[in-house]
């Protein structure tokens, strides 16, 4: 599997890292994560675009592409502290849904079989099936819990005659032991799908779901604090997804399946934060964002801020700095 480059566009790096070539892992040995790009979009049900996505999450900036961004409240540079590299795009065609998951899956389990975390850049959510199957190879099925935010359980079964597409990764993943339906936490979920059986399934798997309202109530911290205890619980690491329709469509209008009533863009970098700095963070992707659809680029900021507030964050959690929810994150380095 040698580099492809971008499957769309010109051969940009996340905001100007090195790039390395999945094809030879000498060239990204030793590093600390590795971008993947998945542009993906053959699992749709709604609005398409987000095969477009990895290209505006890699460049999307009004800062120069010099591979550094310090962080002014964690007082890291994660593109500095860190060996971040860019792999590219994986090849994926969205006419073939099978193939291109097989070959998703295959680079990110040569991510993290050489050691570092993958970190994928979307794509839809089909993508999450062979993200979090590639670092449950390496890690051992039954040993990764997931956190997935969104507004959809997408735990659906058949969809348009296909096992595979957004809507259905989360059941997937379960029925094939990659991971526990009791290490499976979601949170944002609201709106008007999915319907009684498939809720119904996902009880039985005894997931855990923090509905916007139950956050409303009960406040986002608290939700993340028990989240994470289920989460550490029997499972060597933590898998991350989001989507960004996770948030208001205020917050990030370039997406296919928008739901109003969802988290801030500041709750969901706040979120990522918190969890990179105190979770053992094994893998990462952030998905469904649709180009065509943004306004503004709002979209397309807001996930490349998800991915430097989780970069940032390992970089944070590797110096000794520790999450305190009651004041200022800058414990243990000036």
């Amino acid at each position: 599997m040698s580099r492809y480059g971008a499957q769309f566009g010109p051969d940009l790096t996340f905001l100007g890292v090195d790039r390395c070539d999945l094809g030879d892992r000498s060239t990204y040995a030793g590093a600390d994560a590795v971008i993947v790009g998945a542009p993906f979009d053959g699992g749709t049900s709604h609005r398409p675009g987000t095969r477009f996505g990895p290209q505006a999450i890699r460049q999307t900036c009004y800062l120069p592409q010099d591979g550094s961004r310090p962080h002014l409240a964690l007082r890291v540079d994660a593109l500095r502290d860190l060996r971040v590299l860019d792999a590219g795009d994986v090849e994926m065609y969205s006419g073939d849904v099978e193939t291109a998951i097989r070959s998703l899956e295959a680079a990110v389990y040569q991510v993290a079989s050489s050691g570092a975390v993958p970190v994928v850049l979307g794509g839809d959510h089909t993508i999450t099936l062979p993200d979090a199957t590639g670092v449950a190879r390496h890690l051992g099925y039954g040993n990764l819990s997931l956190l997935h935010f969104d507004a959809h359980a997408d735990t659906g079964d058949i969809a348009f005659g296909s096992l595979y597409g957004h809507g259905q990764p989360m059941r997937r993943l379960i029925e094939s032991g990659a991971v526990r339906g009791d290490r499976f936490l979601q949170l944002g979920l609201r709106g008007y799908w999915p319907e009684p059986p498939t809720l119904a399934w996902m009880a039985e798997q005894r997931m855990r779901s923090y509905e916007m309202t139950e956050i409303g109530a009960r406040g986002l911290e608290a939700c993340l604090t028990e989240a994470f205890g289920i989460a550490t619980d029997e499972c060597e690491g933590v898998f991350v997804s989001v989507d960004v329709d996770v948030c208001d469509p205020g917050h990030a209008p370039g997406t296919g399946t928008p739901e109003p009533g969802g988290l801030s863009a500041r709750q969901l970098l706040d979120s990522v934060r918190r969890i990179c700095l105190e979770l053992p963070v094994v893998g990462v992707d952030v998905v469904e964002v649709s180009p065509p659809y943004d306004h503004s680029e709002i979209t397309a900021y807001l996930a490349n801020r998800v991915v430097l507030e989780a970069l940032s964050a390992m970089a944070a959690r590797r110096h000794g700095i520790s999450h305190d929810p009651a004041g200022p994150l800058l414990e243990g380095r000036s």
